[in-house]
């Protein structure tokens, strides 16, 4: 591969360095949950479809507040990563566990000039991403899904059942005791 001739385009790139430094401060120092609406209506004035009802962690870095929606009573935990170059789509009912990286970009390692690609991340209803997992992009992770602690998902995950591992295979089927 030769990187000589490497370019990347740059939308947003005023907006982008401004929510960095807003990212990197006002952001972060709203801590407390009862603060979560001013974090949340932040969040919206960047871009972000996100209820009042949702929590996002003042730690969590996000990319692009205008590729980012979350749903209702749903939670992206502390020391969240979320690299969305292409939109994030966080459903109802979701926690993303603290430490996960949700990534919706790589590079081509089949073409000599190593273009970036990226392709949205979808997380259905009612889904837990368990501590420290890597979602790739283009990943959908099917309705009632749980995905275990320190898993690598790289494949779509199934609706209601639970994976784990390196990458990420299927355990058993997610069943809710009545």
């Amino acid at each position: 591969m030769d990187l000589s001739q490497y370019k990347e385009e740059k939308p947003h790139y005023l907006k982008r360095v401004i929510w960095i430094l807003i990212n990197a401060t006002l952001f972060r120092w709203m801590i407390g949950i009862f603060l979560r609406y001013p974090r949340n209506m932040l969040l919206r004035l960047f871009g972000a479809k996100i209820p009042l009802s949702s929590l996002i962690y003042p730690s969590c870095k996000i990319w692009a507040p205008w590729n980012l929606e979350v749903g209702e009573y749903s939670c992206v935990g502390p020391n969240t990563e979320l690299y969305n170059k292409a939109p994030i789509i966080i459903k109802d009912n979701c926690i993303v566990s603290q430490g996960t990286h949700l990534y919706t970009a790589s590079h081509d390692y089949t073409d000599r000039s190593h273009p970036l690609i990226y392709s949205p991340i979808i997380i259905e209803n009612q889904v837990w991403i368990a501590a420290d997992v890597f979602v790739g992009m283009g990943v959908t992770i099917g309705e009632g899904a749980v995905v275990g602690a320190r898993a690598a998902v790289f494949k779509d995950v199934e609706p209601w059942t639970v994976v784990g591992g390196n990458p990420a295979k299927f355990i058993k089927k997610r069943e809710i005791k009545e």
